[in-house]
């Protein structure tokens, strides 16, 4: 049987494993959803005073064309974000569950991403129906868009925000090699990517200067560059340029994956024998 047809059948059955794991926790995921709407009545509640108190719009947005933003972030906040993944892996690591998986005939980064795949799917087939719910309920809000190049440009974004988030976590999980305990790197990188990425508040509202510094970092396209296509504010050569470099940190962050990955288990051998 050709080797590919295998390999593809072996990862295939990674990501059904994934599945049956993750399905145990089905309730947690919608539960999860249910809660999700929690911070988001929140922050319309706070946006709603600021443009009340202003009377005006801000920086191109009207307090509907808000709403819908933050609508959309939580909806892409649960296609793409990791969960847990890093934690999974540095405990791989640190409880020495790694050295089975060396030794067996399988890439753990691919092995990985098909668990991060299966995750993500699970999760969003549980979590549709109250997120289309929250949607119907702000429905008023909510403005499709026009250009057709914006259908289908959006999931190219928006798979790649997922790989590059994905990898970033994978590269921190790699430093379980070398230090017992990640989570203070872990906090203090996510806590610069929760608010760079366009969580808190859209970065085109901030100065022309800091959005062009963050047009260079990564954490734009994670959340904020996919968003910001599908509200088609982002058109023209800046669309282009913007999918370009988020394509460039997407090679960047799977070669430092790697990278981490390959010096992590000299090292990991080195040390264990």
């Amino acid at each position: 049987m050709n080797t590919r047809v295998l390999a593809a059948r072996k990862y295939l059955k990674v990501f059904d494993i994934g599945l049956q794991n993750t399905f145990v926790y089905r309730w947690n995921f919608f539960i999860r959803s249910i809660f999700s709407v929690v911070p988001l009545v929140g922050t319309v509640a706070i946006w709603g005073a600021m443009f009340q108190t202003r009377g005006a719009g801000i920086a191109g947005y009207e307090y509907s064309s808000m709403v819908f933003y933050f609508l959309l972030t939580m909806l892409v906040d649960s296609l793409v974000t990791p969960t847990e993944d890093e934690w999974q892996i540095a405990a791989d690591i640190r409880e020495g569950q790694i050295s089975a998986l060396i030794t067996k005939p399988i890439n753990y980064l691919h092995y990985r991403l098909c668990l991060f795949g299966s995750y993500r799917l699970l999760y969003t087939a549980v979590t549709i129906v109250p997120i289309a719910l929250i949607f119907f309920y702000f429905r008023a809000y909510v403005t499709l868009p026009r250009d057709p190049r914006t259908w289908a440009l959006f999931p190219v974004s928006l798979a790649m925000a997922a790989l590059i988030q994905f990898f970033i976590a994978y590269s921190l999980a790699m430093l379980a090699f070398w230090i017992l305990e990640i989570s203070t790197v872990v906090f203090l990188l996510y806590s610069f990517e929760y608010f760079l990425s366009g969580h808190i508040f859209p970065l085109d509202i901030m100065p022309a200067s800091i959005q062009t510094a963050l047009k260079w970092l990564p954490f734009t396209y994670e959340m904020f560059f996919p968003v910001s296509v599908f509200m088609e504010k982002t058109r023209g050569a800046a669309l282009w340029s913007g999918l370009a470099i988020q394509a460039g940190w997407l090679l960047a962050t799977w070669g430092i994956a790697r990278l981490m990955w390959s010096r992590g288990v000299r090292h990991y051998q080195a040390v264990g024998g």
